[in-house]
């Protein structure tokens, strides 16, 4: 994880969890005081790493933690104490936030670092596998409004516009969508 944003209304527990970030080599650590200023910082930057250490002076925690998991790709842990450990991990944990009862076991911190470390990492690989999806998808639609052009421009069969935009990427050696886009910038006005 290159970057967190840790929330927490005590400076003594922001200066904990920051040396612990840095051991994890985190590189990009900021840190605000409360939930209000959390969601402003998250409209205008994305973090790997979210870290909400409840209760904070404007509202729980929780409810920050659910919104950042819910609208953001970030992971997210959720720090409270050990007496409303079960009842806020069970509300949370459906959104995919981690919830750590206080006073925290280093090793435990640890471990649900290692835990975010990786799912951020398998949640990137799919955003990446996703985009690339999207885009094959754009292109087919692309090529298909080329091809439905020529069918009812050139009299061309379908099979006869696929092969015709399938040639042409071959001789200019261009993407079928790049063939695709001329011929829709010929052919609609």
């Amino acid at each position: 994880m290159d970057s967190a944003l840790i929330v927490s209304f005590s400076d003594k527990s922001t200066e904990y969890l920051t040396k612990i970030l840095q051991k994890a080599s985190v590189k990009d650590i900021d840190s605000v005081s409360d939930a209000g200023k959390a969601r402003r910082v998250l409209i205008d930057k994305d973090y790997d790493l979210c870290i909400v250490n409840s209760p904070l002076p404007d509202e729980f925690g929780a409810n920050l933690a659910r919104d950042i998991a819910v609208k953001k790709t970030s992971q997210v842990i959720l720090l409270v104490k050990s007496e409303v450990f079960d009842e806020i991990s069970y509300r949370v944990e459906e959104y995919g936030v981690i919830t750590i009862a206080k006073p925290i076991n280093n090793s435990l911190l640890w471990n649900a670092l290692r835990l975010a470390s990786a799912t951020s990492k398998k949640i990137k690989a799919i955003r990446e596998e996703n985009l690339k999806l999207m885009q094959k998808i754009e292109d087919i639609r692309i090529v298909d409004r080329a091809k439905c052009i020529l069918i009812s421009n050139l009299s061309m069969t379908e099979a006869e516009a696929h092969r015709y935009i399938e040639k042409q990427a071959m001789d200019m050696r261009l993407p079928k969508r790049k063939v695709a886009e001329e011929i829709l910038k010929i052919y609609e006005y």
